[in-house]
């Protein structure tokens, strides 16, 4: 079902509730997710994105209960991702010769994924496209959060379409950020900027920035997943600072595995040790088997300190444990202090490999790690809350 969502703009995207993982399973999809693609009626029409392929006849089925296919003058392709260009080669069957609009690195993936030779215009920051009574105006935007990434600007609507930019992975038939709840919109754009954006934060300040110094009118900002914010848009374009300046909250997340609850046990008392000494911190405890793993890492995004556990298990540590810091790795989290603690039977390797990988990471370890032998009892669980106690301390300087 489209959505008028200004004058000349229509929503024409899919609404996909089933939606539970997405980049295969890389990334948890609680909310569901949407594939906004966008119909601009001007003198010249424009269609904005498609959607993921296998909603690609469904698509087009519904946009021509729309349009008719070969009154679309001109596709924009922001970015080219399949869960974006997907319902290409259906919709090209139809109007083969239609020209795409996307950035030379567009053109490359476009060609890389479907091996066709469409009618490709490559454009680049400041070219635009006149449509009548309004002109969009492109903005690459590489690296937020693929090379070929851009944004398309609609003046005349004053509608910033931010492709992967400001998104979230939430499903609605709302569609607008004012008509759904603001906290539960904004927790989850949070994660999709940890889990997505976050490696490329330099980029994301420099982009960000430059989009504010074209002191552009913005009456919405409509992204390719989730809500379009139209009330107050700029709020998630000042959140996107924020988020990519190094950010921590007054937080200390406590990450573990355990066999049989003696790593479990030592998180607990540590807890106890940080708290002695941050009265007023939100301290988490997080078992990376159980609970999911974007979420932890939403968690250890929000974080000054990090503590991370494991038992010893083959001369090793937990594989819950090993993704979590491989995941870490990718998003370089940046000014983080953590430590590595765990149990362990009769070798103890664990916590100095925990401890290694935490610096290949790019966290600080300010304090060295804990290992306890088998069932920590009353004098080893004063250890442990002596120990949280002290990393906490390196967060007070």
């Amino acid at each position: 079902m489209s959505k008028r969502i200004s004058d000349r703009v229509t929503w024409v995207g899919k609404i996909d509730w089933e939606l539970t993982s997405f980049h295969g399973d890389e990334l948890s999809t609680h909310k569901g997710s949407s594939y906004n693609s966008y119909l601009i009626r001007d003198e010249k029409n424009v269609l904005i994105d498609t959607v993921w392929k296998p909603y690609d006849c469904e698509f087009v089925s519904r946009l021509k209960q729309e349009i008719p296919l070969d009154e679309i003058d001109y596709i924009v392709m922001n970015h080219n991702e399949v869960d974006h260009s997907g319902a290409l080669i259906e919709i090209l069957r139809e109007i083969p010769n239609t020209p795409i609009y996307c950035t030379a690195k567009g053109e490359a993936i476009l060609r890389g994924h479907y091996h066709q030779d469409w009618n490709f215009v490559k454009v680049k920051t400041g070219d635009t496209l006149n449509l009548g009574a309004t002109t969009l105006t492109f903005i690459e935007a590489p690296m937020l959060h693929w090379p070929d990434t851009m944004f398309s600007y609609l003046s005349g609507e004053n509608i910033l379409f931010s492709n992967d930019g400001f998104g979230q992975h939430y499903a609605t038939e709302s569609l607008f950020n004012d008509r759904v709840c603001a906290a539960e919109v904004m927790r989850e754009a949070l994660k999709y900027y940890v889990n997505i954006l976050n490696p490329f934060s330099p980029m994301v300040t420099r982009k960000v920035k430059e989009i504010i110094n074209m002191n552009l009118p913005l009456a919405m900002i409509c992204p390719s997943h989730g809500v379009i914010w139209k009330e107050n848009p700029m709020q998630i374009v000042e959140k996107y600072l924020q988020w990519a300046d190094s950010y921590q909250e007054n937080q200390v997340t406590i990450v573990y595995d355990t066999m049989w609850q003696s790593t479990r046990h030592m998180a607990q008392a540590a807890a106890e040790g940080v708290l002695e000494v941050l009265p007023d911190a939100t301290v988490v405890l997080k078992n990376a088997a159980i609970d999911d793993k974007n979420d932890i890492l939403t968690e250890i995004f929000k974080s000054k300190g990090i503590l991370m556990g494991s038992p010893t298990i083959n001369n090793g540590y937990s594989y819950a444990i090993a993704g979590l810091l491989e995941m870490a790795r990718g998003l370089k989290f940046k000014k983080k202090k953590a430590a590595a603690f765990g149990s362990f039977g009769w070798s103890g390797e664990a916590v100095k490999m925990i401890s290694a990988h935490l610096q290949e990471a790019g966290f600080e370890l300010p304090i060295e790690g804990l290992r306890q032998q088998w069932v920590p009892d009353g004098d080893m669980l004063d250890e442990c809350r002596k120990w949280g106690h002290e990393f906490a301390q390196t967060l007070t300087v």
